[in-house]
Formats: C-alpha cells, structure tokens, sequence
C-alpha cells in the first residue's frame, strides 16, 4: 500500500480524498493555487506545495508542476479527483512514465472512454445503441450549423473534453447553435485546455441515469447500482439520488451489464460512471463514460456500504476487488443537494466573496461503512471565514442523506438545508428546498426538463410556497417575546421606565423592497413551568412552540404542535436593523414586532422607493469583464448582446433590456467586476 499521495485537485473533492487516506494511514500532499493558499484542502494535508497563480491553467492544469511536486514530496500516487486533469490522457500517462502511480484508470482505457468522440465510436463498433449525431470535431460556427441542419434541431453541442456541464449548448435553431458552438468552445479551451468540439441529437424529455463500474487490474469489473441525476439546470446537476425511483429492476440489470461490458472493453481498472440517456419506456442508450470518480458518488456509498476512493486506491495498488457482483447491497435511498455560490433570485448568477458564516447541518454519519448510516453527511471543501473565489467552480458543499426509504430521505433532506447556514454570499438553498417539495420531484415523475419547464421564467419568492405561511409569523413573535423577556429581567431599570413584555404584539412583514406588506395580530401566552416554551396565536392558529435555543443563536430547533423544527432567525438587515429574517423550508420573511401602537405609527411612515437604476446595464455578479460589445452613441436594439462576463469558468452574457443609444461605457475589457457596478450607460 502506499504511504504517501498527491492530490492534484482543490475543495470538496481533495478533502474528502484526504479523509479517506488518513482512514488508511496513508500521508497526504496537497497542491494549491495563489487563491487557495488558506483553503482547508491545503490545512488538513500533511504536506503543501504552491503550483502558481489563481487561474486553473497557471495552477491546476499544470501536469508536470504536479508531478514534479510529487517527486519533490516523495509521494507515490496521485489521485486527480474530478474535473481539471482527472480525464486527461497525457496527464496519466506521464504520471505512469513518471515511476508513480494514477490513481484512476490506465491512460489507454481515458483515451478510449474519456474523449466523448472516442468512446461514441467505440460504442458504436461494439453495437451499443447510441444517439445520433456528428462524432468528428466541428471546425467552425458555419459548419455547426450545416451539420446541425442535417441532423435536425434540437442538437446538444458539446465539448469533448467537457464535463460538469461546462462547454455544452443546446440550441434549437441556427443563431443558438452559431453562438453556442463559439461559447462551448471558449469554456471547453479555458477549463479544459481542449478546444474541440461536436454535435449530436438533443432527445427531449429523456431521463438521465448512470451506472457506477468499479473494476481492477486482474479483469474483474462489478456495477454498483445505478444514479438518478435528471433534476439538472443549464446541464449541470442540481440533485442526484440513488437509487432512481424510475427504473425497473430488469432495465437496472441490463444497463449494469452493458456498463460492465463497455468497461471490460477497454480494460478499466479504478471507478468510472456509464451515463445512459433513458426514454419513457425505459429504454436507454449510451452517452459517455467519465473515466474518475463522480460528485454524486456519496450516494452509492451510502446505499452500498462501500468508500469508493478506498476502493480506488486500493485498486491503483494492485488489490483485487474485495467482493463480486453477488456482494453488492441496496440498502435505503440516499439524496445528494449541491450546494452552490449562486443567487437563484437573480438567474443563478455566482456569488462570490467571503464565507461570513459557514455552519453545515450536524453530521450523523461520516464514511459508508459505519455502523449505521441513515442520517446526513457533508463534503465540503470551505471553512467559516474562507474565501469563494470566481476562479474556480461555485460549488461549497455537497449535502448528502440517507434514508430508509424516498420520502424519508426528503425529509430528511428538507431538515438538514433548514439547518444549513451560509452568509456573506448568496446560495442555491432556497431552490433546493423548493424543488424537494413539488408534487412532481415528490412522485418522482419528472425528467431532465423538469427544471425549465418548471422554473422556465425563472426563479422567484413565490415559487417556495410556505405551507404554513403563519408559523414564520409565529416564530418570530416567539423570539421577540424571549427578548423582551429577558431585556425585563435585567437589573437596574428606571421605575416606571422598565422593559414591559406585553402579550399583544403586531407582525409587520415586509416585501422585498422595504415596503409594509401584511400586518398580522399576535397574541403571546407564556408556558408555566416550562423554560422556553410559548403558545403563539395567529389569527386563528395556535402554534405550542418550545425551544432550547438561546437568542443569539442562528439556527434555532425546537418543537412546534409536538412536531419537531429547525429554523433559521437572524436580527437586523441593512435596511431595518429592527427587523427578523426568518427562513425555514426555503421561505425568507423580513419581519418587525412591535406593539400595536408602534403598528399604527409605522403605517403612517413614508416609504422611499429606490433609485432608478434602469438605464445602466449593471453587473450582476463579480467577475472578469471580458467583452464590451457596444460603443458610445450606437444605438442598442433589446435583446441584442451588450457585454460579456466570466466567473467560475462560466460565460454569461449580457443582454440589452429595451432599445436605446448608448451614453457611456463606464468599464472596460479586462477589469475586475462587483456586483451591481454599472457598465454601461444609456441616453435618458
């Protein structure tokens, strides 16, 4: 076994490597760029070693900076994670010529399997039904759109040395596919260092379900279930279960054997995943194989049993694998939220800066061969106070459950983001919560589509509807109520002038502009006998809520109607430092309680509407600017292309609101953005 590796990766993925390695007795190095030279993959390895600046192809995409850092280390192995160069073929080679060991596939099986063209022709020679499309690179927009034409629309666009959905477009006419194909392109050659590009057919409302193979260097290769990843945004996945609550047990079987038999062709030794597009009848066909370990592997750990990173240094160290076909369990449901750097009430634009409160849900299971593994797990690679950067991915966490059964896992899921606190940037968690309570995702009827048909118009306040809107009214009275409490309590107050708490309070939720919204009557009783504990009445509703949390707590648990909550309360906001930010399944309510005097006062306060800001086109997120695409006095028709932005590796462009003539441009090409700063501005 070895005694020291490298990790050539960053974040969730080297951390949850390194966790594994000292399970093992094994010593780790870790590699970091000038961004992550305080991230805590750098802190819990035994050893670190810079590559360079932040950008990826300075310092992650440096292969033989890495191995020469693992010379330098003495380290034996690298294990290259996922993303970066875990599927690069000349990378693993020249580890191998290096006299150390790839913790991942054999070079020949990533050349193979790993290149999307490579593995769609292998498939085809093998007769493994496979989709249509054009499998040589494409050398130009004008020739993407001519194949496109022939193959008809929609196509799928994709880089192929793609993966976490960067460098693929879907277009549904010329114009998307001409510009599709440049930005795929430009992504593909930044993140991956691979500009080439093909074509195939985008089948529409397909499920998309992979097979995790783990095979070693003696010929055995095993399918470790299946992964349900269809519930995707812009093609990159949003949450992934596994089981998939869509297949049958006969097609579960045959995609595993047609997975095993695709890895046995090419001599796969290490973890990898056989991803199948699967219709409505469950039939399926071939996509691609990622060649590395997955992000969504925590849930077939969970149902299994099994730690697939110990299992790939095992393999990379000769081992046989320690059980066969027959060996491999099914055990609960296991859900896997990504949790990203990104504002879903502003499209899902990243967030990037400071992590100004980061506290993950308690964790009550760690690695998948514990005793007893039904409860929550989280992969992160950030800590409290750490940095986002916009170089990098906007993933912070994977939040992962396990459940006796579906709905247990969503429950238990729905609890754990409840208690998921993360400020100082904006995150996905809200959309989460949303999701695992529509109807569809409940029933498990939905497909890849599901997000845009759903959530086409994009993502707003409303669509997390609260399904007790008055218990968020409820449990800010009761927290306003324990303060007061305690503010009466206090030695030394004036006669006459001391704290008095009241039982009749007025709640006055605000709308997202700081204006009143609703003002609802509260009544407080306390509970004799009982330390925090209140019944809260709300109209008609009575909501009995006890709760051992103390006031300057964040993340508030407790019991309301004998029925167990976890919540989030926060006091102040920029704009109302008298306000309670409550959040609890995804619903945020600013809230004021006052007296109901101070209620009647306040709806006589004026109410100061922003300023408008509607002639600039503003950043919407941190980031690169690396296009301005219009110039003073050229007059500017809606929807045509103003500037462009990069941020975690992404594109994103922005986009005249109406027709005007352009005032100003008040940035330039190369500068650093942050959020809100105007970039260009229009005539009056």
């Amino acid at each position: 076994m070895f005694k020291k590796i490298l990790i050539a990766n960053r974040g969730e993925i080297a951390c949850r490597v390194i966790a594994t390695a000292k399970k093992m007795g094994i010593a780790t190095v870790a590699v970091y760029s000038d961004a992550d030279k305080e991230a805590r993959h750098v802190q819990l390895a035994d050893e670190a070693v810079r590559l360079g600046p932040p950008p990826s192809r300075e310092s992650y995409l440096l292969g033989d900076a890495i191995i020469a850092a693992a010379q330098a280390t003495g380290a034996q192995a690298i294990h290259p994670g996922y993303g970066f160069l875990s599927e690069n073929e000349d990378f693993a080679r020249k580890v191998e010529e290096a006299g150390l060991v790839f913790i991942g596939p054999k070079h020949y099986s990533i050349a193979a399997m790993g290149d999307k063209i490579a593995s769609k022709k292998l498939a085809n020679e093998a007769k493994v039904s496979t989709i249509p499309g054009h499998n040589e690179p494409i050398q130009s927009p004008e020739e993407a759109v001519g194949i496109a034409q022939k193959i008809g629309y929609p196509v799928m666009i994709k880089a192929s040395a793609g993966g976490g959905g960067k460098g693929l477009r879907v277009a549904f006419n010329d114009k998307e596919c001409f510009e599709g194909f440049s930005s795929c392109r430009n992504e593909a050659r930044n993140s991956f260092g691979d500009d080439r590009v093909f074509m195939e057919k985008f089948v529409q409302e397909p499920r998309h379900i992979e097979i995790q193979v783990l095979g070693d260097s003696h010929g055995n290769v095993i399918y470790l279930n299946e992964r349900e990843c269809s519930i995707q945004r812009r093609h990159q996945k949003v949450i992934e279960e596994a089981p998939s609550p869509f297949i049958s047990e006969a097609t579960r079987k045959a995609m595993g054997e047609q997975a095993v038999a695709l890895a046995k062709a090419v001599r796969y030794q290490s973890a990898g995943t056989v991803e199948f597009v699967v219709g409505k009848d469950q039939d399926f066909y071939f996509l691609e194989m990622n060649t590395r370990l997955q992000v969504e592997h925590p849930v077939t750990e969970c149902i299994t049993g099994l730690d697939l990173v110990e299992l790939m240094i095992r393999v990379a160290a000769g081992e046989k694998l320690p059980l066969t076909q027959a060996d491999v369990k099914r055990e609960g449901w296991a859900i896997e939220c990504r949790i990203n750097a990104e504002d879903p009430f502003r499209n899902f634009l990243p967030s990037t800066g400071r992590l100004v409160r980061f506290a993950p849900p308690a964790q009550s299971m760690w690695q998948a061969n514990t005793a007893d593994r039904f409860g929550v797990r989280v992969d992160t690679g950030v800590l409290d106070g750490g940095e986002i950067p916009m170089f990098y991915d906007s993933m912070i966490a994977k939040l992962i459950v396990h459940g006796k059964d579906r709905n247990d896992a969503i429950a238990k899921m729905r609890e754990a983001l409840n208690g998921f606190i993360i400020r100082g940037v904006q995150s996905n968690i809200p959309f989460q919560a949303a999701l695992l309570a529509h109807p569809k995702f409940v029933t498990g009827e939905f497909n890849t589509g599901f997000i845009a048909e759903h959530y086409g118009h994009g993502f707003r306040a409303e669509d997390v509807p609260h399904d007790a809107p008055d218990f968020l009214v409820a449990l800010a009275a009761f927290v306003r109520r324990k303060s007061r409490e305690r503010a009466a309590g206090l030695s030394g107050q004036l006669p006459g002038y001391g704290v008095k708490v009241g039982h009749d309070y007025r709640v006055i939720t605000l709308d997202g502009q700081g204006g009143q919204h609703t003002y609802s009557a509260v009544h407080v009783d306390e509970v004799v006998g009982q330390i925090g504990a209140a019944v809260v009445t709300v109209g008609d509703k009575r909501y009995a809520i006890q709760s051992p949390s103390r006031l300057n707590d964040i993340c508030i648990s407790g019991t309301c109607n004998d029925k167990p909550f976890t919540a989030q309360i926060e006091r102040g906001t920029p704009r109302n430092p008298l306000a309670l930010v409550v959040q609890h399944n995804g619903t945020r309510i600013e809230a004021m309680v006052v007296s109901p005097r101070m209620a009647e006062l306040h709806a006589l306060m004026p109410f100061k509407a922003p300023a408008d800001m509607s002639r600039f086109v503003l950043s919407p997120m941190p980031g690169l600017l690396v296009q301005v695409a219009v110039q003073p006095g050229q007059k500017v028709q809606a929807g045509e292309r103003v500037a462009v932005i990069e941020a975690m590796k992404m594109e994103n462009v922005l986009f005249a609101a109406a027709d005007g003539v352009v005032a100003k441009v008040l940035a330039s090409q190369g500068e650093s953005l942050v959020v809100d700063q105007p970039i260009v501005e229009f005539e009056q």
